[in-house]
């Protein structure tokens, strides 16, 4: 069952720039503390889905030209969630629960942790401070930062696809490639994450093989609100006989 899914949602999503990884939900609780585990039975199947740097081309632009009317918050929030309404009526049959990135819990909290969901699904790796043996920061506050074997930095973790009346004890778990294996590409991996992460750098701690084009490059650097004119569409302001 989750290996014919697997295909659909691959075969839905990869033709327009997103990756699908499989994972069961109890990986992903065993892993949290109690406030952040799904509530989901353990064996639940589950998949995390990732934008490639193609997902700009393949799925943001040809939404954006189509819809343009009808985008009223972030363009890539509702492009990605667009494309995943369409996945999930490729299921009549099977219940299927969409957590987006950007969705927060009442308490401000994420209702999931995007980079541990990829970690356990073996998308990408997440690496920590306590990843780290030597640990050169002190009492500095460090964030860790999820790489890609394919796209090092060069991707997003967009959203989760549950399937609640699936469940996969028999489910196999992949371990992600440690793709930044020394320690000192480790502490220079997290050094330019949390202290120069808009320069960019960060993101080739590893050779690619596809990084953001100069366009994408412009759009995310933009400030959200300042993000609309760079695709031809009306500031948030202009907008609000759109809703």
């Amino acid at each position: 069952m989750e290996a014919r899914v697997a295909e659909q949602l691959r075969g839905a999503l990869g033709q327009l720039g997103f990756e699908v990884h499989a994972f069961k939900v109890g990986w992903y609780n065993a892993v949290l503390q109690p406030a952040f585990h799904l509530p989901y039975p353990d064996d639940t199947l589950a998949f995390v889905v990732l934008s490639t740097p193609s997902m700009f081309d393949k799925a943001l632009k040809p939404f954006v030209n189509k819809e343009r009317l009808k985008i009223i918050r972030d363009p890539v929030d509702q492009c990605v969630s667009h494309h995943l309404s369409c996945v999930k009526e490729k299921f009549p049959d099977q219940k299927v629960d969409i957590i987006c990135d950007y969705e927060i819990l009442p308490n401000r909290k994420p209702k999931f942790l995007a980079q541990t969901a990829a970690h356990v699904a073996g998308a990408a790796y997440y690496y920590q401070r306590k990843d780290v043996k030597l640990d050169p920061w002190g009492k500095k506050k460090i964030y860790g930062v999820c790489i890609h074997p394919k796209y090092g930095g060069w991707f997003a973790i967009r959203a989760l696809l549950l399937f609640p009346d699936i469940q996969v004890p028999f489910l196999e778990q992949s371990a992600p490639i440690d793709c930044v294996s020394t320690e000192e590409k480790r502490i220079e991996l997290l050094e330019q994450f949390n202290f120069h992460w808009q320069d960019w750098r960060y993101r080739d701690i590893i050779e690619v093989k596809e990084r953001y084009s100069e366009e994408q490059k412009a759009y995310f650097a933009t400030p959200p609100a300042e993000r609309f004119r760079l695709l031809g569409l009306p500031g948030e302001g202009q907008r609000s006989t759109f809703h």
